[in-house]
């Protein structure tokens, strides 16, 4: 009887806990079918490319590296684009310039520079005025694509005005680092540009890679940096005055005004006096490298310019201070200012331009 009774009991322990278990299971069905619901839901909010089961970075991030490399490609091209519409701008005069530096048997004028680009424009054309501009190009455009790129490398590693501190002496350093920096990397095309422009398409150089070869062959590889050290030393006054005048003339002017950002008068007036100065401070050794770039068209086989000093002598002996370290100084004040002021104010423009550009692609994607 007693195991008889006991069967119910058993049978009820079962049923209950049957249905405990079949409770739990459909709380469970439940819990989980909902958790499955709003997974779906989420997984349809989300963009495709996160449902592709890929971790994705948002399209408005960007990390530092990034960052950078985007700086330093906006620095090369704006100032490429600087420089060589400014260089294409006063290529004539440049031409002329470059012409009365380097014969002392010719006094500088503005009338005889006037004469000389009439007298090229009237025997080999007007664009003889441009002769030696592919030259000056292939030079520029990564001559001050590097520079320009280089100051900003140097103003970041120098800590140029750092949390708005006044450091004078590292603006200074900085334009001069950028200068030497450039005009390492691009020498012999200084060289080859100096030489076609004074020259004619007749007896001298056609083409810049006849340059190359014909020194190459005629006068070893050396020639190709001859007068480097000269550009050099002469490069340190004037990058390093011409980028120090422009950032400090920018910073009183916002210090006076408020903007950090002049319009492009003021920034084309701002790069003139930038260019005036340091013209003025470099113009002896633009001289001298000037006649050890072009000696061998320049001068006789026994009469050369073997070194700086020897020929800082020379010209010295010869013509004099006035008539000599600063013959055409009062050209380079006309074309200088102009070129530096362009060049100047394009970066900036472009620049600007192009870093507004890249924002406004990083927004939208």
């Amino acid at each position: 009887m007693s195991r008889l009774l006991e069967k119910p009991n058993i049978t009820m322990s079962i049923k209950s806990t049957g249905s405990q278990l079949s409770s739990t299971m459909t709380t469970s069905s439940a819990t989980l079918s909902s958790d499955l619901d709003d997974a779906e839901t989420s997984r349809t909010q989300l963009s495709p490319s996160e449902t592709s089961g890929a971790i994705s970075v948002p399209a408005t991030t960007v990390t530092p590296m990034r960052q950078k490399i985007d700086q330093v490609v906006i620095s090369l091209i704006s100032g490429a684009a600087a420089g060589a519409l400014a260089k294409t701008v006063i290529a004539p005069l440049d031409r002329t310039k470059i012409n009365f530096q380097i014969r002392n048997d010719v006094p500088f004028s503005f009338r005889a520079s006037l004469r000389y680009l009439q007298n090229t424009y009237a025997n080999e054309g007007v664009l003889a005025l441009w002769r030696g501009n592919s030259a000056t190009m292939a030079r520029i455009v990564p001559y001050a694509a590097i520079q320009f790129t280089a100051h900003e490398q140097w103003r970041r590693i120098l800590h140029v005005d750092k949390d708005g501190s006044n450091t004078k002496g590292r603006r200074f350093l900085a334009g001069s680092l950028a200068g030497i920096t450039s005009q390492s990397l691009t020498y012999p095309l200084d060289l080859a540009r100096a030489r076609m422009a004074v020259t004619d398409r007749y007896t001298g150089y056609r083409t810049l890679r006849q340059v190359f070869t014909k020194i190459w062959v005629e006068e070893g590889p050396r020639t190709l940096f001859r007068g480097y050290w000269a550009t050099v030393l002469g490069v340190i006054p004037y990058a390093g005055t011409s980028f120090f005048t422009y950032e400090t003339l920018k910073r009183e002017y916002y210090e006076m005004v408020g903007n950090n950002k002049p319009n492009t008068l003021v920034s084309l007036a701002f790069g003139a006096a930038a260019g005036a100065a340091g013209q003025t401070a470099s113009y002896p050794l633009d001289i001298v490298r000037r006649r050890m770039q072009t000696m061998r068209v320049n001068t006789a086989a026994g009469d050369r310019y073997p070194t700086i000093l020897e020929t800082l002598v020379k010209i010295y002996r010869e013509e004099g201070i006035k008539n000599g370290f600063y013959k055409g100084l009062s050209m380079n004040w006309i074309k200088g200012p102009i070129a530096v002021g362009i060049s100047f104010s394009t970066y900036d423009l472009i620049k600007a331009w192009l870093t507004e550009l890249a924002n406004l692609r990083r927004v939208e994607k």
